[in-house]
Formats: structure tokens, C-alpha cells, sequence
């Protein structure tokens, strides 16, 4: 499985929850301790950002990171791969 994949699906995700919460990526930004800029850098899935940022924004979501068994790319996923 391709590493920027997986960070691409973890970045999703966590739009995904932000989203659902009701809040706005500045808001997230300040519960995290981040900047917006870097709470969009998260949800892109950039590969330059560290793992703290990631914890924090997931702290601040109250949710955690679990290792599940990946699942096969969707045909959009593939074609993100490749633009």
C-alpha cells in the first residue's frame, strides 16, 4: 500500500470528523495549539507534516489513531495518486 495513500485517507478522515463536529478549521487550529495552515496541511495529507501535529489535531477531536488492516484503494484514491 502506498504511504501517501494512507496519509491522504487519514487526512480525509480527520476533515471528515472536523467536519461533523461543527467546527471550522480555525477553531480546530486553536483547541490543537496548531495554525489553520498546518490544520490544512493535515487534512491534504501532506507528507512534510510530523506526527505530533497529526496527535494534536486527534487530541483535540478526541479521537485516536487505530492500525486496521488497509483496505484496497477506491478508484478515485488511484486517481488522486496519479494528477
Amino acid at each position: 500500500m502506498d504511504h501517501s495513500l494512507l496519509i491522504a485517507r487519514l487526512g480525509k478522515q480527520i476533515r471528515d470528523k472536523r467536519i461533523n463536529r461543527g467546527l471550522t478549521q480555525a477553531q480546530l487550529a486553536e483547541l490543537a495549539g496548531l495554525t489553520r495552515q498546518k490544520i490544512i496541511a493535515v487534512e491534504q495529507g501532506k507528507q512534510s507534516v510530523a506526527m505530533v501535529a497529526y496527535a494534536r489535531v486527534l487530541g483535540a477531536l478526541d479521537c485516536e489513531l487505530a492500525v486496521i488492516p488497509a483496505a484496497m484503494p477506491t478508484l478515485e484514491e488511484l486517481g488522486e495518486l496519479f494528477e
